[in-house]
C-alpha cells in the first residue's frame, strides 16, 4: 500500500474523504507498524512501519485507506518493567483514539507481555501472537445529519437526573423488538423515551458506554462486567450496545432524547483503565507507552500507583496523556452531542501529583476549555486513596455526588436517633459542605440509591447484603448500608410489611424529590426493581439485573406518585431554588425557610439537639424566594409551602403555623395512602401526622 508521511494531528485514524491519517503518541518506543487485517478480522493483510515521528507522535496517510478498514498497532521498544517499558511487538494493541472496535477479546496467556506462570512473573518475556484475540480497531467515517438538533441546556436547579444502565433498562421491555434490546437502538424505541418521557426527567445518566471489558476471572466465573467501569477505549462505543455497525446508532438515540426533552450524561471512567496492575494483560496503553500513560511508582517503576482498587492510574500530568481525556470528552460533547459527564472516582483525576488539588491541571483544563466548561460536569468525589474523600472540595461549576445526604435521609426514615440537624442541612442544600466560591445550591447530587449499592425496594427490604451470586461469599459489597428490612428479610406477602415498605419508599423518594439541590433516581425505583438483595450486582447480566416491566398494581401506584412528585417539583421553584436559604426576611418579616418544632414553633438552639426527635418541619416562602434573587432579576414567585416528615413509628400531633403565614393549609400530598389530598386545616390548629410518613401542604391563597 501507498505510504505518505501524513501529519501529527489529529491522533486516531482520520478518514478526510481522500484517504485515511494514522497517529499515535508513543514517547518511548522505537518503531511503530501499523496492522491491516481483512473484513473479518482474522487475517492480518499488511504491516507497514509509519515513516515518520513528530514530537513524540508516530503518523503516515495511507491515501488507499477507507472507512470498514480494520487495523491495531505493534509497537517495538525496551522491555524493561524496572524501568516501566514494556513494549512487546508480538502483542497487537488497540488505538487509544479509536472510533469503533470490531469483535470481542477472546482470552488467552497470548495477551500478556510476559510469561503466564514463569518464575521470573511479568519479568519474563512473551512472543506469542495475541492477534486473533484482540479486538479490532476500525476506520470510522463520522458524517451524520443532525438536522436543527440543538443542546438542550437545562438549567442545573431545574434538572432531575435519572441513572440507568443502557442493556438493563431495555433487555425485558415488551414494546421494543429482540433484535433491540440492550441497545441504544433499543433505549432510544419510542416505549422507552415514552416512559422516561412521562416519567418527567429532565437527563439520563448512562452507565459506562466506553468499550470496556470482561475480567477473565470473571467470565470463568460465568459472570461479566456489567456495569462497565472497566474501559479499554475512550472514544469508542462498546460494541455490546449497538444492534448495529454504526455509530449513528448512537447519534439517533441522542437525538431521539433531546427530541423528547432529555439531556444525556455519560459515567465515564478515566481514572484508570482494564489492564489492571503490572500482571495484567499488554491490550492499548501499556504496550504503546507504559511509562507515559500510567502512573508508576517512583524509584521501582515496575509497579503502579492505584488510587482506584483497579490495578492503575492513568498518568494525566502527562501532557499527552491529558490530552487524550480532553480529546476524548471534547468528542463525546461536539460529535455525539452528549450533555455532561458523571466523573467516577474523581478524585483520583485531580490528584496533583499524589494528594487532591482543587487547581489540577486537569480540573484547570475542563475549567478553561470553551466547550467542555458550557457542559454539565458531575464529580463521584472520591477514590480509594489515601486522602481520597473530597465532597464539597471540586471547583465551582462542578456538581457533586453527596454520599452525605444519602446515608443521612437513609438513617433518618430507618429511625435513627439524632439525626434531626444533620437532616435539615441536606434536604435545604447542603450549604454547609457547597456554599463557597459562588457555588450553588444545585452543587449538590441528591440521592438514596445509586447503581453502586441496593435498590430502592431492597433497601426497604433488606438489613444485610445477599451477594452470594457474584462468588466471592458475600465479602463484597459495602456494609454501611443504613437500610431497614419493615420486619422481614427479603420478601414477604404480610400486607402490613408491604404497606410499610411502600409507605417508606414513597417517603425516601418525597424527600429527594422535595430537596434543594439536584435529585438523581436510580431507574427502576419508580418500578419497584428488586436485585433481591445484592447491593453490589457489577457483574449479574441477568434478569437479576434487568427491569421487568410486568408491574403490580403497587408498583404502578407507586410508578404514578414518582411521577406526580416529579412534575409538582418542576412546577415549584421553591423546590429548586437557584441560591441557597439565607434565612433572612423580606421587609414584610417573611423567611425563605423556616424550621419547626412539633409545637408550631420556630426551632432554635436546644430544639435540634433533641437525640430523640424524629419529627421536622419546615415552611418555604415562595415570595422570599423572588424576594431574593439578584437585582434587576425578574422574581420567580411561587405559594408557600408546608412539609413534616415523621418518622416516628407513631403518629404525633404537630401544631400547625399560626396566623402570621395567613389563614389555612390545604394537604396536596402524603406518603401515607388515608391522608386524602384536598383536606384544610386551619393556621394555628392541631393535626396528627402518622407515623413513618411524609406530608405536603400548601397556604391557601399564597401568591405565586
Amino acid at each position: 500500500m501507498r505510504v505518505w508521511p501524513g501529519e501529527p494531528t489529529p491522533r486516531g485514524a482520520t478518514w478526510d474523504g481522500r484517504g485515511v491519517s494514522f497517529a499515535v503518541f508513543s514517547a518511548n518506543a522505537d518503531r511503530v507498524e501499523l496492522c491491516l487485517f481483512d473484513k473479518k478480522g482474522k487475517r492480518e493483510l499488511h504491516r507497514i512501519t509509519l515513516p515518520e515521528y513528530t514530537d513524540g507522535v508516530w503518523h503516515g496517510y495511507l491515501p488507499d485507506a477507507r472507512p470498514g478498514q480494520l487495523y491495531g498497532y505493534r509497537v517495538h521498544g525496551p522491555y524493561d518493567p524496572g524501568r516501566g517499558h514494556r513494549f512487546n511487538p508480538h502483542k497487537l494493541l488497540i488505538d487509544p483514539y479509536a472510533k469503533a472496535l470490531s469483535g470481542p477479546l477472546l482470552w488467552s496467556d497470548a495477551h500478556f507481555g510476559y510469561r503466564v506462570g514463569h518464575r521470573n512473573g511479568d519479568l519474563s518475556y512473551d512472543r506469542r501472537n495475541n492477534a486473533r484475540g484482540v479486538p479490532k480497531c476500525v476506520v470510522v467515517d463520522t458524517a451524520h445529519t443532525w438536522a436543527e438538533e440543538r443542546p438542550l441546556r437545562t438549567r442545573w436547579h431545574e434538572s432531575v437526573i435519572y441513572e440507568l444502565h443502557v442493556r438493563g433498562f431495555t433487555m425485558r421491555h415488551p414494546e421494543v423488538p429482540d433484535a433491540l434490546r440492550g441497545t441504544f437502538a433499543g433505549l432510544a424505541a419510542p416505549a422507552a423515551i415514552g416512559h422516561l418521557k412521562a416519567l418527567g426527567i429532565s437527563a439520563v445518566e448512562l452507565l459506562p458506554i466506553h468499550a470496556f471489558l470482561d475480567d477473565r476471572h470473571l467470565l470463568e466465573r460465568g459472570l461479566t462486567n456489567y456495569w462497565g467501569y472497566n474501559t479499554l477505549g475512550f472514544f469508542a462505543p462498546d460494541p455490546r450496545y449497538l444492534a448495529s455497525d454504526s455509530l449513528g446508532e448512537f447519534k439517533t438515540l441522542v437525538q431521539n432524547l433531546h427530541d423528547a426533552g432529555i439531556e444525556v450524561i455519560l459515567d465515564v471512567v478515566y481514572n484508570h483503565t482494564a489492564e489492571g496492575n503490572h500482571m495484567g494483560p499488554t491490550l492499548s496503553f501499556r504496550g504503546i507507552d507504559n511509562a507515559s500513560y500510567y502512573r508508576l511508582v517512583p524509584g521501582d517503576e515496575r509497579y503502579y500507583m492505584d488510587f482506584t482498587g483497579c490495578g492503575n492510574a492513568l498518568n494525566l500530568h502527562h501532557p499527552r496523556v491529558l490530552q487524550l481525556v480532553m480529546d476524548s470528552l471534547r468528542y463525546w460533547v461536539e460529535e455525539m452531542h452528549v450533555d455532561g459527564f458523571r466523573f467516577d472516582l474523581a478524585t483520583t483525576l485531580a490528584r496533583d501529583p499524589a494528594s487532591f488539588d482543587p487547581s489540577s491541571s486537569f480540573l484547570d483544563a475542563v475549567g478553561q476549555d470553551p466547550v467542555l466548561s458550557r457542559v454539565k460536569l458531575i464529580a463521584e468525589p472520591w477514590d480509594v486513596g489515601e486522602g481520597g474523600y473530597r465532597l464539597g472540595q471540586f471547583p465551582a461549576g462542578w456538581t457533586e455526588w453527596n454520599d452525605r445526604y444519602r446515608d443521612v435521609v437513609r438513617r433518618f426514615w430507618k429511625g435513627d436517633s439524632g439525626q434531626i440537624g444533620e437532616l435539615a442541612s441536606r434536604i435545604s442544600g447542603s450549604s454547609d459542605i457547597f456554599d463557597f466560591g459562588g457555588r450553588r445550591a444545585w452543587a449538590s447530587v441528591n440521592f438514596v440509591t445509586a447503581h453502586d449499592g441496593f435498590t430502592l425496594r431492597d433497601l426497604v427490604s433488606y438489613d444485610h447484603k445477599h451477594n452470594d451470586a457474584n462468588g466471592e461469599e458475600s465479602r463484597d459489597g459495602t456494609d454501611a448500608n443504613h437500610s431497614w428490612n419493615c420486619g422481614v428479610e427479603g420478601p414477604s406477602d404480610d400486607p402490613e410489611i408491604r404497606e410499610l415498605r411502600a409507605r417508606q419508599s414513597r417517603n425516601l423518594l418525597a424527600t429527594v424529590l422535595l430537596s434543594q439541590g439536584i435529585p438523581m433516581l436510580l431507574a427502576g425505583d419508580e418500578m419497584g426493581r428488586s436485585q433481591a438483595g445484592n447491593n453490589n450486582a457489577y457483574c449479574q447480566d441477568n434478569p437479576s439485573t434487568w427491569q421487568d416491566w410486568d408491574l403490580s398494581e403497587e408498583h404502578r401506584d407507586l410508578l404514578g406518585f414518582v411521577q406526580r412528585l416529579v412534575r409538582f417539583r418542576r412546577d415549584h421553584v421553591a423546590f429548586h431554588r437557584h441560591r441557597f436559604f439565607r434565612g433572612r426576611q423580606t421587609p414584610e418579616g417573611i423567611k425563605d425557610i423556616t424550621w419547626l418544632t412539633r409545637e408550631g414553633a420556630e426551632r432554635g438552639g436546644d430544639d435540634w439537639n433533641d437525640p430523640d426527635d424524629r419529627t421536622l418541619g419546615f415552611v418555604l416562602s415562595g415570595e422570599a424566594h423572588g424576594y431574593h434573587l439578584a437585582a434587576g432579576g425578574t422574581p420567580e414567585l411561587d405559594e408557600t409551602f408546608l412539609a413534616i416528615l415523621n418518622a416516628d413509628p407513631a403518629a404525633v400531633e404537630f401544631r400547625l403555623p399560626d396566623a402570621s403565614f395567613g389563614g389555612a393549609w390545604r394537604r396536596i400530598l402524603s406518603t401515607s395512602t388515608d391522608r386524602p389530598d384536598g383536606a384544610v386545616y386551619e393556621a394555628g390548629g392541631s393535626l396528627s401526622v402518622g407515623g413513618r410518613s411524609l406530608e405536603l401542604f400548601v397556604l391557601e391563597g399564597s401568591d405565586r
